[in-house]
């Protein structure tokens, strides 16, 4: 029998939302995650624990960039918003509808803590601005990125969710570092 995606969705929150917890000296205790609103925040912690990520691999500061280059967080936030909306599409077949607006708001306070609510307001909107130019974009290289990122994100799924996985969840890290890296030289030019 075939593991629904909601749960490879929420087996996989348990483990990076663990495995953050220890890296800051937590207790490890991760309650089970079983409604399908937990599916959808699941999906939420992911998208910004993937972005966190790519952030950390490329060597970039978002705290720098708020004070040099404001415009950076909102190519964060979009590129958050993307792998989100990869996460939850298959949530659909399940029967799960999930709010884009909602899951980008809470992206953007998740990601950003330290911004101010006109900042976070800002980041956001730009940054939805920008997911949309992306989603909506006909050109050939954007369609090839958008099927690129969907396919990093369900790999992500699988290598994180599945024990006979053929290699670890690290080791798309630097893939996301990639496709992170084409939108930050996309929207600085």
């Amino acid at each position: 029998m075939e593991t629904p995606y909601s749960l490879r969705l929420m087996t996989l929150y348990s483990q990076c939302l663990t495995e953050n917890r220890r890296a800051m000296g937590m207790a490890n205790d991760v309650s089970s995650i079983t409604d399908q609103h937990d599916a959808l925040d699941a999906a939420t912690y992911l998208a910004c624990y993937i972005t966190l990520k790519a952030i950390h691999h490329l060597g970039r500061s978002p705290s720098e960039e708020r004070r040099e280059n404001f415009d950076m967080l909102s190519v964060y936030h979009a590129f958050a918003t993307l792998v989100y909306v990869f996460l939850i599409l298959p949530l659909k077949a399940e029967g799960m509808m999930p709010d884009v607006v909602k899951g980008a708001v809470m992206i953007g306070k998740s990601l950003f803590p330290e911004l101010t609510d006109e900042e976070c307001v800002e980041c956001i909107e730009s940054g939805t601005r920008k997911f949309q130019l992306i989603g909506d974009a006909e050109q050939d290289h954007l369609v090839n990125y958008r099927q690129d990122m969907d396919k990093a994100v369900i790999a992500f799924v699988v290598v994180g969710s599945d024990e006979n996985a053929p290699f670890d969840k690290e080791e798309i890290v630097p893939l996301f570092g990639s496709l992170l890296n084409v939108l930050c030289e996309a929207f600085s030019n």
